[in-house]
C-alpha cells in the first residue's frame, strides 16, 4: 500500500517555528515532484512549495523567504521549515507527490495523486 504520513504539525506562536516531515511508503517517490499544500477553514487547498527530482524548487509568495522545502531522496522523505510565522499560516498541512510525472515540475493541485493525511498547524498570538 503506498502511503504518506506527515508527522511535525502543532501549536507555536506567531513569529516562532515548526518543521514538517513526511515519509513515503510502498514505493519511492525520488524521481517525481513532491509538495507542501494547505488548508484552512472555508479555503481551497493551495500550494506552499513543491520540489522535484532536480531539486528545483517553487513556493508560493505568501512563505516565500519564511518556509524553505527539501528532500532526503534516500528516506523518500519530504520536509518544510517553516520560520517566522504568521496567524495567517494556521492550516491543516497535506503532503503530496505526483507519480504520473517523472523528473519535472507539478504546480496544480489535482495532478497530485498521492495525499497524506495532514497535519494541524495553529500559529497563535
Amino acid at each position: 500500500q503506498v502511503r504518506l504520513m506527515e508527522s511535525g504539525g502543532g501549536l507555536v506562536q506567531a513569529g516562532g517555528s515548526l518543521s514538517l516531515s513526511c515519509a513515503g511508503s510502498g514505493r519511492s517517490f525520488s524521481k517525481n515532484p513532491m509538495a507542501w499544500f494547505r488548508q484552512a477553514p472555508g479555503q481551497e487547498r493551495q500550494l506552499v512549495a513543491t520540489m522535484n527530482y532536480h531539486g528545483n524548487t517553487h513556493y508560493s509568495d505568501l512563505v516565500k523567504g519564511r518556509f524553505t522545502i527539501s528532500r532526503d531522496f534516500a528516506k523518500n522523505t519530504v520536509y518544510l521549515q517553516m520560520n517566522s510565522l504568521k496567524l495567517e499560516d494556521t492550516a491543516v498541512y497535506y503532503c503530496a507527490a505526483d507519480s504520473r510525472t517523472d523528473y519535472g515540475m507539478t504546480y496544480v493541485t489535482p495532478e497530485y495523486n498521492y495525499w497524506g493525511q495532514g497535519t494541524q498547524v495553529t500559529v497563535s498570538s
